[in-house]
């Protein structure tokens, strides 16, 4: 579990294949930044971009960690075959964190494509536009991940292709996140809020009202 609170960016310093055929996924070697694996241990989760990874190997004096990411994640997800390219990391949540953004999955939903990224005022103004399936789930104000970042959504325009997003950057989101590398036409995971989920399933399966409840004030005296 992950807040999309990104607590570093990295870089993707070398990929393997993992057998000879497409069907194989990937090894990827992240550099991290100074310290940043001090409390890393083999095993752990962390967020590449906003997917869940797992630790398999770590070599601290370099600053390195690897990962083994699958044919059909690397098809499902977007930014994790840039050699040299930025990352933005998260280390898994802890109990005792403070929760600072939204609860997040590590577990991408879609990939959405970045159609207008320009510095408006202080701030830059990000628009993606997200596929169909995911378009229901996106409401103003709402939660979306994008890259592994947690963010609101400002507006929301529904169109043939899906929905368009406007998000407001922040200059400290834009300068500690791999978002200000984007440009019109950069693919991005997203990652839709929880609760949306939920209220979809529960709209699928026709609950509009809670069950009754087997506790009544009469029962209870």
């Amino acid at each position: 579990m992950f807040t999309g609170i990104i607590t570093g960016v990295g870089r993707i310093a070398a990929i393997h294949d993992l057998g000879t055929s497409s069907s194989y996924g990937k090894r990827l070697s992240i550099e991290a930044p100074d310290g940043y694996l001090d409390d890393v241990g083999l095993g752990d989760s962390i967020a590449l971009n906003g997917a869940c990874m797992t630790v398999t190997t770590l070599v601290p004096e370099q600053r390195q960690f690897t990962i083994d990411i699958s044919a059909e994640s690397l098809d499902k997800t977007a930014g994790l075959t840039d050699e040299g390219g930025r990352i933005n990391l998260e280390k898994a949540l802890r109990a005792s964190d403070r929760l600072g953004g939204h609860i997040v999955s590590g577990h991408v939903d879609g990939i959405g494509s970045v159609s207008f990224f320009e510095p408006v005022g202080e701030s830059w103004e990000l628009r993606v536009l997200a596929p169909p399936a995911l378009a229901r789930f996106l409401a103003y104000k709402g939660s979306i991940t994008i890259n592994g970042v947690s963010l609101t959504v400002n507006k929301v325009d529904d169109i043939e292709g899906g929905a368009e997003i406007s998000i407001n950057l922040i200059p400290h989101t834009v300068e500690n996140t791999s978002l200000g590398g984007l440009k019109a036409g950069s693919k991005v995971n997203l990652e839709i809020d929880t609760v949306a989920r939920y209220v979809e399933r529960m709209l699928q399966a026709g609950v509009l009202v809670p069950p009754s409840s087997t506790y009544s004030k009469d029962t209870a005296e």
